[in-house]
């Protein structure tokens, strides 16, 4: 873990006051010296040792980060490998290597080998919560789904962490953290505790 770390949090839609204040509480309980700031143009990146993307929707996240330029210097982080990321929901959707729906312009980072449904476990009524297992965690977890994604293939060095079932929640590859879930609506900062080990 570097000394002062320096998180960001993707601020174009979802719940991004409580990933910020989640991750500040990690650092505060931890005593680690560091803090999460909110991303909003290209050069705020550049600060950025992790970021976070939050959810919401993923086409609309997409096509921002596309045309304000931060697709691109993301990518180009992701190419040199020296940012950690964590995506919920449709965060989860864009660090994904392959989608299954062909018929949106949606444009992904493409940094973990990984396949994605979008909306899988059905629209906002169908949002639930459920107790996961997580490996490493020595108890469950309550996951919050909301409009939720599946995993639906890993390959490579992907890897699973958490599932529903038969349905993939969570993988990690290297530095980034996938997530079809909510960690920021939760009390429990096990995540992003885990989320700041990585660095």
């Amino acid at each position: 873990m570097v000394a002062i770390v320096t998180i960001g949090v993707l601020s174009l839609q979802g719940a991004v006051s409580e990933h910020l204040a989640s991750m500040n509480r990690v650092f505060q309980v931890e005593k680690q010296k560091g803090k999460a700031i909110l991303v909003r143009q290209p050069q705020d990146i550049d600060v950025c040792d992790a970021l976070i993307i939050p959810g919401g929707e993923s086409t609309t996240i997409s096509r921002i980060l596309v045309n304000s330029g931060m697709h691109d210097v993301i990518s180009e982080r992701i190419n040199q490998n020296n940012i950690a990321i964590m995506g919920t929901c449709a965060g989860c959707v864009l660090l994904a290597k392959e989608l299954i729906d062909t018929k949106t312009d949606l444009r992904l980072l493409q940094a973990m080998d990984m396949q994605v449904e979008r909306n899988a476990f059905g629209r906002q009524k169908e949002s639930f919560e459920k107790s996961i297992a997580i490996k490493s965690f020595t108890t469950p977890y309550n996951a919050v789904f909301i409009r939720a994604p599946i995993i639906t293939k890993v390959w490579g060095t992907c890897k699973v962490i958490a599932t529903v079932g038969k349905e993939i929640v969570m993988t990690r590859q290297s530095n980034y953290l996938a997530l079809s879930f909510h960690p920021e609506l939760a009390d429990d900062l096990r995540i992003h505790r885990y989320f700041l080990e990585m660095l």
